[in-house]
């Protein structure tokens, strides 16, 4: 009988099924907080293996290459908060209370996107301007007017709002604070921990409600 046994570069390059999903999130978590913190162009697959703990031929089989981790970084954390725009369409409630809600709690679990998305996005040049533009934009903020028109004509936002820079200024509003964090905490002196999340959370929802809300 033949007996076969796997090389240590291959069993390094291609692990069993038990430990990858774990070690996709921590390749993600890493390559979320690099590119957030030196952008794309400054950000080696070299350095975000090394800082994972993992060989960077690791991150080639997991990815590809640097774009598309960058694409999955992405995708990871606004995929489902486009599904979550998306099922709102179906419903009864898209308030622009809930809508902000959302988006906080996808910032929660991902602190590093607005920076990221700053950063390869918005500012000229962003490596992902195009995939988003295409991609994401259109589920994302692109779908918020529709829904406000929406609570607009059943009487649930006032009427003298414009759907389209609601939605802007329910974005600036969650997201921003996150983007200025660096000055926020040390200046202002505003905790991010879990009980700033709730009182963010909860001064947004009052500025919507007495603000745009019907």
């Amino acid at each position: 009988m033949t007996h076969t046994t796997q090389s240590p570069e291959r069993a390094r390059g291609r692990p069993v099924d038990t430990g990858q999903q774990d070690l996709k999130v921590q390749i993600l978590d890493t390559a979320e907080a690099l590119f957030a913190k030196n952008g794309y162009a400054a950000t080696s697959i070299r350095r975000i293996a090394d800082q994972a703990g993992v060989n960077p031929a690791l991150v080639h089989y997991y990815f590809g290459n640097k774009k598309a981790l960058l694409q999955a970084v992405m995708d990871r954390s606004l995929e489902p908060l486009g599904r979550a725009i998306a099922a709102m369409k179906d419903g009864t409630d898209a308030s622009p209370d809930k809508i902000a809600r959302l988006l906080l709690s996808m910032i929660v679990e991902h602190p590093n996107i607005p920076h990221l998305l700053t950063r390869e996005v918005l500012l000229p040049g962003g490596e992902m301007q195009e995939y988003f533009a295409q991609n994401m934009a259109p589920h994302l903020g692109g779908a918020l007017p529709a829904l406000l028109s929406r609570e607009k004509s059943a009487g649930r936002v006032r009427q003298d709002s414009d759907p389209a820079v609601s939605a802007v200024l329910i974005m600036a509003m969650c997201v921003f604070p996150f983007i200025a964090r660096a000055l926020a905490e040390p200046v202002l002196g505003i905790d991010f921990d879990e009980q700033g999340f709730e009182l963010l959370n909860t001064q947004i929802t009052e500025l919507l409600k007495q603000g745009l809300m019907s």
